[in-house]
């Protein structure tokens, strides 16, 4: 390779560089705002979009950890991942074996402090810890407190009078 080529040849990369820099900004930009749409807050009403995967996200906060809740209403308890609750810093109280979508887990009982945008909380709400659990489910414990209307592809939420 001569002198003459090697500026060419990094001009070009720069470009190339640059240019998908650029794309993976603007994909992120988009995948921001695709999250931030499926959550909207009407007065005291809570709307929730179904997300690409099919579940209802709620997003919140664990202990001070900013969590993305699946909403599970066949779940009774509300359940997080092991590394979340950890984050969190909770502590185990107990085992606990419970019944899943994908069967038996055995992971620990701990109290956690829940807040859930909307302004729903839920303070030292016993939860399950389970350490191959891939996302925070939020179970009927919480759920149960509210009232709940679905449409195709939106879940309104309200305080229960």
């Amino acid at each position: 390779m001569s002198r003459s080529e090697l500026p060419t040849t990094l001009k070009l990369m720069t470009v190339w560089l640059l240019i998908g820099l650029a794309l993976f900004l603007v994909f992120k930009a988009w995948e921001r705002e695709r999250e931030a749409s499926r959550f909207q807050l009407a007065g005291q009403t809570v709307v929730l979009t179904r997300a690409p995967d099919g579940h209802f996200h709620w997003p919140g906060r664990v202990g001070g950890v900013e969590v993305d809740f699946l909403v599970d209403t066949g779940a009774t308890t509300t359940a997080l991942p092991q590394a979340l609750a950890e984050r969190a810093g909770l502590k185990p109280l107990g085992t606990v074996r419970t019944q899943t979508a994908g069967g038996a887990a055995e992971g620990f009982a701990a109290r956690a402090d829940v807040a859930l945008e909307g302004g729903v909380r839920a303070e030292r709400l016993p939860v399950a810890v389970l350490p191959n659990l891939h996302a925070p489910l939020l179970g009927m414990d919480v759920l149960g407190r509210l009232h709940f209307s679905q449409k195709p592809g939106e879940l309104r939420i309200e305080p229960n009078e």
